[in-house]
């Protein structure tokens, strides 16, 4: 009895070093393995929202691709904006660098001396850009003209598939597709704009020349002409004088901002507060740019009938 006893005590701890044993070597292959995938993945960073948007349809369904974008969603314009520890180590492990380009991202100096071998993409070059009021230089808000995301569009999937060749044909098949949604989005506003006969708009910042130029409408006034800081009294009455002068009945605030001193003017001139995303901001959806430009042409419908 005492023979057969050491014998099954013998089993069970055998069993027991067995059972031990493979469960350590599953749970070492699993920690392993997130680390070669992560090494073989093609990181593309975007410098804020609407280049994100961009590149997330340039690189759509293309295994071991990953989009990030360094800034917040929250961040919105990238006036003066200075870059972050956060958002450098936001860019850690990135091999691509996709910007707006155009002076919108003051911080880039930064960027490219910490990080030389990072590949930038400056997705507005070629690009007409307009000049800005007095000594602002070129206004870089060139993506809220759908013709110019169209160039954007082009110009990252072009340099996407030079810089990641494996992956270059279906980079250029999503960026026909995604171009071909942009022209049907701006032809569907062009056929509900072009017929309106009140052009004369009052904008909340310098966000809209290039989308002015685009439905050819005439900005007459802007409201904060310092982005992010309210006007002061001068300004508002000055403003105030314009839309009563020219009859402007429609003033159109940003969501990203207070919408209060479109509401004095509004009440001192009888005009009515509506509403026009720059995209600066918003889901991080394929389709989102597209869904604000829609929202825009409703808003501008409802205000200019």
């Amino acid at each position: 009895m005492n023979s057969k006893l050491f014998k099954l005590l013998c089993l069970g701890l055998l069993s027991i070093f067995l059972v031990g044993g493979c469960g350590a070597n599953n749970e070492s292959k699993a920690t392993v393995s997130p680390t070669v995938n992560s090494s073989s993945t093609m990181t593309i960073a975007t410098s804020f929202y609407p280049m994100y948007i961009f590149a997330l349809n340039v690189a759509k369904d293309i295994p071991d691709v990953n989009v990030i974008n360094m800034t917040q969603p929250t961040a919105g314009c990238l006036h003066d904006y200075a870059a972050t520890p956060q958002d450098m180590k936001n860019l850690e492990g990135a091999k691509v660098f996709i910007t707006n380009g155009a002076g919108m991202e003051s911080f880039m100096d930064k960027i490219t001396s910490q990080m030389p071998n990072l590949k930038i993409i400056e997705s507005s070059k070629g690009i007409e850009l307009i000049k800005g009021d007095g000594d602002e230089g070129d206004n870089p808000h060139v993506w809220v003209s759908i013709s110019n995301a169209i160039t954007q569009v082009q110009t990252i999937g072009d340099q996407l598939a030079i810089l990641d060749p494996p992956n270059a044909t279906k980079y250029q098949e999503n960026t026909k597709v995604y171009i071909k949604k942009l022209e049907a989005q701006r032809d569907k506003m062009h056929l509900a704009l072009d017929g309106i006969k009140n052009r004369d708009i009052v904008t909340f910042h310098e966000a809209f020349p290039y989308f002015a130029q685009e439905f050819n409408f005439n900005i007459v006034a802007v409201i904060e002409r310092e982005p992010g800081s309210a006007p002061n009294a001068k300004e508002l009455s000055e403003t105030i004088d314009q839309v009563k002068s020219l009859k402007i009945n429609a003033l159109f605030a940003e969501p990203q901002y207070d919408a209060k001193a479109a509401e004095t003017i509004a009440t001192a001139t009888g005009a009515k507060v509506y509403t026009l995303d720059p995209v600066v901001m918003g889901p991080m959806e394929a389709d989102s740019y597209i869904n604000i430009m829609d929202s825009n042409l409703k808003s501008l419908q409802e205000a200019l009938k």
